[in-house]
């Protein structure tokens, strides 16, 4: 459209959404059916400027170069860059914040960087769900909502999810590696979810009278450095 490619799919839904995601702004349409292509194709018109705000501002975002999972490479926990440290062990793999700036993956020598790094995400795993439930409890009090399930999962396009329906939400394991305001801000949009489905004026509202500070934080987690991996698609 307009020299922009987009990704139009076309779904047994209400209402068009329209995203762009990381890593680059790719545009993507989930259309109802009873929707034209015409009516798509204005849709997508009349958000061509937020469109390329969005993809200038994923361009300006940092990002990690493929890791090796080597001594000396830099590793993100809860907002703070540390740097790893390999030492081969014959025990049990494992995870060890030795300073305000190490982290020690202790495994055998001869694993290779992608079993190296299971190593690190089932460590980084176990930290997020440590986090998650004191969060969850305290603000479903606070928006006066109850998930009756959450779960983390390494996703590619999204921070979090949210089956308004089923009341599940679902949190990206890469938040383990931001700080925690930035986590507590995906919990408190998610929760708000399952009383407004979609990102209108009452998603906002109700956002702002929960947690006032919500776009500073949303401006933080669209700062921080993005994982090599995460957003591919």
């Amino acid at each position: 459209m307009n020299g922009l490619p987009v990704q139009i799919v076309r779904k047994d839904i209400k209402n068009l959404h329209l995203g762009v995601y990381p890593p680059h702004g790719r545009v993507r349409v989930a259309a109802p059916l009873r929707v034209s292509d015409k009516a798509v194709r204005l849709a997508v018109i009349s958000k061509l400027g937020w469109i390329k705000r969005q993809q200038a501002r994923f361009d300006a975002q940092p990002r990690q170069s493929e890791r090796e999972m080597i001594s000396g490479e830099s590793h993100y926990f809860l907002g703070r860059r540390y740097r790893l440290r390999f030492i081969p062990s014959r025990g049990p793999a494992n995870v060890i914040v030795r300073s305000p700036a190490t982290i020690e993956l202790h495994a055998r020598a001869e694993l290779t960087a992608d079993q190296r790094e299971k190593v690190l995400l089932c460590w980084y795993r176990e930290r997020l769900k440590e986090m998650i439930p004191s969060l969850v409890h305290k603000w479903q009090g606070n928006v006066g909502v109850r998930a009756q399930e959450w779960a983390i999962r390494k996703m590619k396009t999204k921070w979090g999810a949210c089956n308004a329906e089923a009341g599940r939400i679902w949190l990206n394991l890469e938040l383990v590696k931001k700080p925690v305001q930035c986590l507590e801000y995906i919990i408190v949009h998610e929760l708000v979810h399952l009383l407004e489905r979609r990102h209108n004026d009452n998603f906002s509202a109700l956002m702002s009278e929960f947690l006032p500070q919500w776009k500073s934080r949303r401006a933080e987690l669209n700062a921080a450095p993005l994982a090599h991996e995460t957003w591919s698609y």
